[in-house]
């Protein structure tokens, strides 16, 4: 209880603040100096020459992959024409088997739109070992070395002279 009328005691205190001060704020008096006047810059503003603005040229291009020992196969395919309409399409095999196709639109009005799908159905992904297609390397053989264990034996210590700690063997 004693503690509850301190912490309102305080409270109170806190709440009346400090006292306003009793003697008036500085006047400081307007400066009497004249705002220089700089003259205008010798050289010209520079003036940037307009970047040319070309014309959208019509193209044709297509490419594709298919590499067995990879898992490599995917394609692209693309059109442009000479208003800036593009279309095309990629395809690419996913390592759960199946063949992601997009197709895809892109002007300067709707900007790129995608409609992706996917052919076949997923299975777990489980790589095929293949073997090499190459043979092992054959290491050549080489003599044991001069500092072997039948030429300079392991050195022998003698044991400690403190007993050794004895560990509980249950815990």
């Amino acid at each position: 209880m004693k503690v509850f009328i301190f912490a309102a005691l305080i409270v109170v205190v806190a709440s009346q603040g400090y006292p306003k001060p009793q003697y008036p704020a500085p006047a400081y008096p307007t400066p009497n100096y004249k705002v220089p006047a700089y003259p205008a810059p010798a050289y010209p503003s520079p003036a940037y020459a307009k970047t040319p603005e070309y014309a959208p040229m019509p193209y044709n291009f297509n490419w594709a992959v298919k590499d067995d020992p990879s898992y490599n196969d995917y394609a692209h395919q693309e059109t442009a024409d000479d208003k800036g309409y593009v279309t095309g399409s990629y395809r690419t095999l996913l390592p759960d088997g199946r063949t992601q196709i997009v197709n895809y639109k892109a002007d300067d009005y709707t900007g790129y739109v995608a409609d992706v799908k996917y052919d076949g159905e997923a299975k777990e992904y489980k790589p095929a070992y293949r073997p090499a297609g190459y043979p092992s390397p054959a290491y050549p053989s080489y003599p044991s070395p001069a500092y072997s264990a039948s030429k300079y034996p392991s050195p022998a210590y003698p044991s400690p002279a403190y007993p050794s700690p004895k560990y509980p063997t249950k815990y």
